[in-house]
């Protein structure tokens, strides 16, 4: 008795001792895990719908998701960097993450426009469609990579408008000497058409359009341009905007940082940047809508659409303008490449299929009312 008495003490004893340092080691783990806290740097004014709070919504749903292991602190265009300087920021390592759209980046990067979008180019359905399935987001990574950063596709608010205009747009000549604001390849496209280039924050349209310091403004489209108010600093709304027919938003990490996290940690950020990436998008549609149907009930408003003829111009200036750049920088030639490809086929699918289908559910004669 004695003997399996001592026998089933020591058993007894090293279960225990088994017990406690596993428990030990748990509570290592759930006590030790490093907590990171980063800044992220955004290009948007504060707490804007869709943009601004689309960074907001990551931030926390990444440090809900993490358990509050990876917390972010968001910070509006200018509060801790220049709107439009939150690329050198995160390449830098002065901020860990930032938010803006990758076509800001276009003097540094002759290719990075392609990662929000090309004039004539895709739409938002196409743009995800090729990011995730086509070869785009490997392409974004490899053009990023020497730059230290890795990037997140985050949202998107489908095609854009023209913009607002202080004045009315009949033909070819009402273009040279206007003063737009129009980032990106679409600027240039309207320089070549004679139109004045202008880059600026979106905080700063509003005051710049209503002093007459511009003559027009493209921002995003009905729901974005309502919030700052450009309804009320210029009277005529033009459609459709060939500069951005799919703007994709980016989150970009710094690389050293992006590779101090754990595992989990990363796919936490890849996962809700997706999440980010559909709500931000959804948001667009729902919100875009909406806001036109106000705007479409303000007598001060003129809602126009751009004469074909001028659509027709910009879209060879475009095809000129693409031209000159993969003939210069072969990492664009490289993206074009695999764009055009995609886009040849999607096209001949959604003229059977989205195209068709909105045609027949609207009417020809409720579209040319319109």
């Amino acid at each position: 008795m004695k003997r399996r008495e001592f026998v089933t003490g020591v058993a007894l004893a090293a279960g225990a001792s088994a017990c406690s340092e596993e428990q030990t080691e748990t509570n290592k783990l759930v006590t030790n895990d490093k907590v990171f806290k980063w800044n992220m740097a955004t290009s948007w004014p504060p707490h804007l719908p869709g943009l601004g709070v689309g960074a907001d919504n990551l931030a926390k749903n990444i440090e809900k998701a993490s358990n509050g292991r990876l917390k972010i602190k968001v910070y509006a265009g200018g509060e801790l960097v220049p709107p439009l300087e939150v690329f050198d920021a995160v390449s830098q390592g002065t901020v860990q993450m930032g938010h803006d759209s990758s076509y800001y980046h276009r003097g540094k990067l002759p290719a990075a426009p392609y990662f929000t979008t090309i004039p004539f180019g895709l739409n938002v359905n196409e743009m995800n469609a090729w990011l995730y399935f086509g070869g785009g987001l490997e392409l974004w990574q490899k053009c990023y990579r020497p730059f230290n950063l890795v990037p997140f596709p985050v949202g998107n608010t489908g095609v854009q408008m023209l913009g607002w205009f202080n004045r009315e747009i009949n033909e070819l000549d009402d273009i040279v000497g206007l003063k737009i604001r129009m980032p990106g390849l679409g600027g240039e496209i309207m320089q070549r058409a004679g139109a004045i280039q202008v880059t600026m924050a979106g905080s700063e349209i509003f005051t710049s359009l209503q002093t007459g310091a511009i003559d027009a403004a493209e921002w995003v489209g009905p729901y974005n341009d309502v919030s700052l108010g450009l309804h009320k600093a210029a009277k005529y709304y033009y459609y459709p905007g060939f500069h951005e027919p799919g703007p994709n938003i980016e989150c970009i990490v710094n690389q050293s940082a992006w590779d101090s996290l754990p595992a989990d940690l990363q796919q936490i950020v890849n996962i809700a940047c997706q999440g980010a990436n559909l709500n931000m998008t959804s948001e667009y549609m729902w919100g875009n809508a909406v806001a036109l149907e106000q705007l479409t009930h303000d007598p001060n408003i003129e809602l126009k659409q751009i004469p074909q003829i001028i659509f027709d111009t910009l879209k060879l200036h475009t095809e000129d303008a693409i031209k000159d750049l993969v003939a210069k920088d072969a990492m664009s030639k490289e993206i074009e490449d695999s764009i055009s490809k995609f886009m040849k086929i999607s096209s001949a699918n959604q003229s059977i299929t989205e195209l068709a289908y909105l045609r027949m559910r609207i009417g020809d004669k409720e579209i040319e009312d319109r």
